[in-house]
């Protein structure tokens, strides 16, 4: 007996749930016929057209064909041909014109940006053939002859380059090494230091809700509403209104109540802080849901509210905002101030620091996921304006009802604060996620959502 190699090409979904009636991890690919990807159900492997509308009814074709070895011996090879469809076929992020020979680790896109991806492998393994006696037959292994060998192989950033943007998150990499440096820089100027901490640290909470929105907005506007918050802050005569409203004539007034049981102090958080921060937190993305009633589609889909996701992400921007300036011109000089009063001004420094930390992370569970979650009713009364004033009405009640319970328990448990706090922001968590997964769902742009194709 004598062996000869055998070559089996491999298509490898990126996302195997994402393709049609096909439940195995791999698709071989024949030596003989060509195979057909497409949203049409005559192609061999079916992308769902309600997560692909990119993606041709007859999109692409995977043929055989063969070449030759250094040892003059003939292999199959394989060429992805694109059958003239409307958004391309992609390898490596390159426009295939017409085929294109597939070598090991190509990665094929079908539709452009958020197509579906399938990855390309080819394994040898050893065939008994008459004449001399053979160990038999051998595990697969992935091979390829030698001359199969590229510079996408050595060539590593260059090759991987739409990847590491898209996937790898290079783009959030580059800015933490860069607050890193500026951390260093800063390490003697209290003050800085302390800004760019809580810009961090408040930039990556937002960036985790904003990764599971999955809805692309620019980043321009969500930090506008942020920055419109903290105006609204500090400069208007609209916080000195809010304040009297429902400190003076509602019964918000959480200092008369310091002393008082949990009843009373969820009254009063209820009007003073539930009430009053929800609704001024959400004075941005009610302007932007008005404004955009003027702008055409387009505009009003970049800028503005036409649905739940919308809601979220620039009520949760301006709840950012809100946190940024009530720790770093509020709590933080309240505390160090009075620390250093006592034990001196290192020691202010360090309470500072410590209280800024978990105020501004956790904003997650907290002012981001009250304002997240009555976003989410914003966008909802877009999408449903005969029942928007009962929704409204729904969303803001429950957002100032969490927080008012988060504020009362920080106050009247006592010892067990620490446990009804990790209680209430749980709660305020699952409210948010609760309410992104809903918005995805009920998106019209589903198909475009990047968070929504897991």
């Amino acid at each position: 007996m004598t062996e000869s190699h055998r070559y089996q090409g491999l298509l490898i979904p990126v996302s195997p749930g994402s393709l049609a009636g096909m439940d195995q991890p791999h698709h071989i690919l024949s030596e003989t016929q060509e195979l057909i990807l497409g949203r049409e159900p005559e192609c061999q492997i079916i992308f769902d057209s309600r997560l692909y509308d990119r993606v041709s009814r007859r999109h692409a074709a995977v043929r055989p064909s063969q070449k030759t070895d250094k040892n003059n011996q003939a292999y199959p090879t394989w060429q992805i041909c694109d059958l003239n469809s409307a958004n391309g076929t992609f390898i490596n992020g390159q426009r295939v014109q017409n085929c294109q020979t597939l070598q090991v680790g190509d990665r094929i896109t079908l539709g452009g940006q958020n197509g579906p991806e399938l990855v390309f492998e080819c394994q040898t393994y050893n065939q008994k053939l008459p004449g001399k006696s053979a160990a038999g037959f051998n595990r697969l292994d992935s091979a390829r002859p030698e001359t199969a060998l590229t510079w996408n192989h050595l060539v590593l950033v260059v090759s991987t380059r739409r990847d590491l943007v898209q996937k790898a998150y290079l783009i959030p990499g580059i800015i933490t090494v860069i607050f890193v440096v500026f951390l260093f820089v800063a390490a003697d100027s209290p003050a800085l230091f302390n800004l760019l901490l809580a810009a961090y640290l408040g930039g990556a909470g937002f960036f985790f809700i904003y990764q599971l929105c999955g809805k692309r907005k620019p980043w321009w506007i969500l930090m506008g509403s942020a920055i419109a918050t903290m105006a609204i802050l500090y400069y208007g005569p609209t916080l000195s209104l809010f304040i009297y409203i429902f400190r003076v004539v509602l019964p918000g007034n959480t200092e008369r109540v310091e002393q008082a049981g949990f009843i009373s102090q969820f009254v009063a958080h209820f009007f003073g802080a539930g009430l009053m921060e929800e609704l001024l937190k959400a004075l941005p993305a009610l302007g932007l849901c008005w404004i955009g009633r003027s702008l055409s589609w387009h505009w009003r889909d970049r800028v503005g509210v036409v649905e739940p996701l919308d809601g979220i992400l620039l009520a949760a921007a301006a709840a950012l905002g809100f946190t940024w300036l009530e720790t770093l011109g509020q709590f933080v000089p309240a505390v160090a101030q009075q620390v250093a009063a006592m034990s001196g001004t290192g020691a202010g420094q360090l309470a500072g620091l410590q209280l800024l930390i978990p105020r501004v992370l956790g904003s997650v569970a907290g002012h981001m996921a009250y304002s997240g979650y009555f976003g989410y009713f914003i966008g909802l009364s877009v999408l449903k304006p005969s029942k928007r004033w009962r929704i409204l009405g729904i969303g803001y009640l429950t957002a100032a009802t969490v927080h008012a319970l988060w504020n009362a328990t920080a106050s009247t448990l006592g010892p067990l604060g620490p446990l009804g706090l990790a209680f209430v922001g749980v709660i305020a968590y699952a409210f948010l996620v609760a309410a992104i997964l809903k918005a995805r769902e009920l998106s019209p742009s589903r198909s475009q959502n990047f968070a929504a194709r897991i």
